[in-house]
């Protein structure tokens, strides 16, 4: 089946394939890094949150996870691309100004960290693009 997309017909795989790569991102960063199994280097960043006391990091990490992993369903879905990626942006955007300013030392590669970043959000905002002129 064809999805037409700026007056041209596109296979459905090329029409999905683009919000499938970003919903992934969402649930590797979420579901994986920071549920199960969850990894040591997020939660060593989550531990540093000022005033964050010591046992509430990891169920703040399992939370932040589950949002993450929601977002992804989001993207998937299709609904509302402009305001879905602008909350992706800004949640981005926060993750790593916090992990940034609240736990240098535990960003191996800060400049990797923000280019990678810069290129999901521009493929983010693509998304959208592509999305909204449907």
């Amino acid at each position: 089946m064809a999805v037409i997309l700026e007056g041209r017909a596109l296979p459905r795989w090329r029409a999905v394939a683009p919000r499938a790569a970003v919903a992934l991102v969402w649930f590797y960063e979420g579901l994986w890094c920071k549920v199960v199994p969850g990894r040591a280097d997020q939660r060593a960043i989550i531990a540093q949150i000022p005033l964050l006391p010591h046992w509430a990091a990891i169920p703040l990490m399992v939370s932040i996870g589950l949002a993450e992993g929601a977002v992804g369903v989001w993207v998937l879905s299709g609904a509302r691309p402009y305001l879905a990626a602008g909350v992706q942006t800004w949640l981005i955007g926060s993750f790593n100004l916090g992990g940034l300013v609240f736990a240098p030392d535990r960003i191996a590669e800060p400049g990797r960290l923000i280019v990678m970043n810069l290129a999901l959000i521009c493929l983010i905002w693509l998304v959208a693009e592509r999305g909204a002129s449907r």
